[in-house]
This record gives structure tokens, C-alpha cells and sequence, in this order.
């Protein structure tokens, strides 16, 4: 299969890695643009959201009709960026992952933690989950990509704002100090899924602090600020806010990290 991995940051430059193993791999990086998309060619966008309009516009006119675009990304609803510009071009799919990565310099990609590839029902979809998995990349095709989108924005919701915020480690997420507010965050998002139409039978709260106890990662939200860089609290924390006002459910939790974040970024810029 041809990839052309649009956005090759830490995420981007693993999955290249790993599917160079089966498959003809372009990586792309943010000031480089594609000359060509050949026939039947798979899209990987693994950008930051709010870079995916330039991203994607870059490549607009370049799309084909099998053209598949795979929004490997954070963030709610991430995918409807990719799919407003590509319009009726070609076939856009979300994916979600937990693969962790971490970029150290040019070249160099620290790869942190092993996990899965849930991509979106199409079609098409089988035979890329399969090429996945052969891969080493766990893929599989989702019975619900919308359940598994916002599975995954609980846990940044609560993780990458604070983990920011506090300058600390994964693993500093765990501290019962931060249960009270950790359940406030989480409990926002819940009430906002249920009205979009997804209902979760599950204890967030418990499953943050076991699954990251150990965890010396440094969260993607708190190297973006120490780089300077823009987050993407307003497609995660701030898009939650934003979609209960819509649904009539105050989030001031959410609302208050969006705009703490928000403004610290803006003070790392100075």
C-alpha cells in the first residue's frame, strides 16, 4: 500500500516507521508538500488539529477518488476539518490510538508506550486495520468510532490540562489530592457525551489513576507549552465546553482549563 503520512511529528514519524515494514511510506513534514498522491494512496494526517486546514489544503487538489484521508488525531469531531476541505474528493476516516511518542530532535523519536489503532467502519476499512495490525500497530475496525472518540477525550480532558498546569509527569495525575477535581472534569464530559449520544458504563476516575501510576511520560499539552508551541485544549476541554452550551450543560470545569492553558500559552509566546 502507498502512505503518504501527512504530518510527520512524533506520532506520524512511528506509525512511518512501523508500516515501512509492508508498505511504501512518504513522510511529510510541516514544510514540505506532496508532489504527487498515486492511485489507490492511504493519507495518514496526524498533525496537530488546528494545523490540519493548512495541512489538507496543501493537498487538496492533489487528491484522487481513492484517495483514503485517516485522521489520526486528538480532539472532538477532529475529523470534520479533513472532510469539509476534501468535500466529495475521497473517503475520510477517523482513527484513535494510544501509541505513545515522544519527538526529541530531527530524526529522533523516543517510542513510549504499545497500544491499539481503532479505525472508522468503511468499506475499506478491513483491509487498512489488517495492514495495521501485520504492522505491529494493533489496528482494528471500530464498531463505534464515536464511542472510542470520546472514550479517549475524558481521559485528555483530565490528563493533559493538568498535567500542564502543574508542570508533572503522567504519573503525578494519580494524586487522590486531585480526585475531586479530576471527577468534576470527567462528570462534565460524561453529562456532554450522553446528550451526543454516547453513554458510558465506566468508572474514569479509577481507570486514569490506575492506568497512568506508573507513567514518567510528559503529556503532549505540557510539551507544547514548554516549546512554545499552540495546543489543543480548544479541540479537547474547550470543544466540550463549547458543544454543552449547545446541549444546555454548564461546563466550568472545562471552560476554566481552556482558558488557563490558553493563557499560559499565550504568555510562553511573549
Amino acid at each position: 500500500m502507498k502512505i503518504i503520512i501527512l504530518g510527520a511529528g512524533a506520532i506520524g514519524s512511528l506509525f512511518g516507521a512501523k508500516l515501512s515494514r509492508l508498505n511504501d511510506v512518504a513522510l511529510i513534514a510541516r514544510k514540505e508538500h506532496a508532489d504527487a498522491i498515486e492511485e489507490n494512496a492511504l493519507i495518514l494526517l496526524t498533525t496537530k488539529v488546528h494545523d490540519s486546514e493548512k495541512a489538507v489544503k496543501s493537498i487538496k487538489n492533489l487528491i484522487r477518488k481513492d484517495t483514503i484521508i485517516l485522521c489520526l488525531q486528538n480532539g472532538l469531531y477532529s475529523e470534520n476539518i479533513a472532510k469539509r476541505i476534501a468535500g466529495k474528493r475521497c473517503l475520510v476516516l477517523r482513527a484513535i490510538t494510544n501509541f505513545g511518542a515522544a519527538f526529541l530532535n530531527p530524526g529522533a523519536v523516543q517510542y513510549n508506550n504499545y497500544s491499539y489503532t481503532s479505525i472508522e467502519k468503511s468499506p475499506k476499512s478491513n483491509e487498512i486495520a489488517d495492514n495495521f495490525a501485520k504492522c505491529g500497530l494493533n489496528g482494528h475496525v471500530s464498531q463505534n468510532i464515536k464511542y472510542d472518540m470520546w472514550k479517549k477525550l475524558v481521559f485528555n480532558c483530565a490528563l493533559n490540562p493538568l498535567t500542564a498546569i502543574l508542570k508533572i509527569e503522567n504519573k503525578g495525575i494519580c494524586d487522590e489530592r486531585l480526585n475531586p477535581l479530576k471527577k468534576l472534569i470527567i462528570d462534565e464530559c460524561v453529562k456532554v457525551a450522553e446528550k451526543d449520544g454516547i453513554r458510558f458504563e465506566l468508572d474514569f476516575l479509577k481507570i486514569l489513576n490506575d492506568e497512568f501510576k506508573l507513567s514518567n511520560n510528559i503529556s503532549s499539552m505540557q510539551q507544547d507549552l514548554i516549546k512554545g508551541k499552540k495546543t489543543e485544549i480548544g479541540f479537547l476541554n474547550g470543544a466540550v465546553a463549547e458543544l454543552g452550551k449547545k446541549y444546555k450543560i454548564w461546563c466550568p470545569a472545562n471552560e476554566a482549563l481552556a482558558g488557563i492553558i490558553s493563557h499560559i500559552g499565550s504568555q510562553t509566546k511573549l
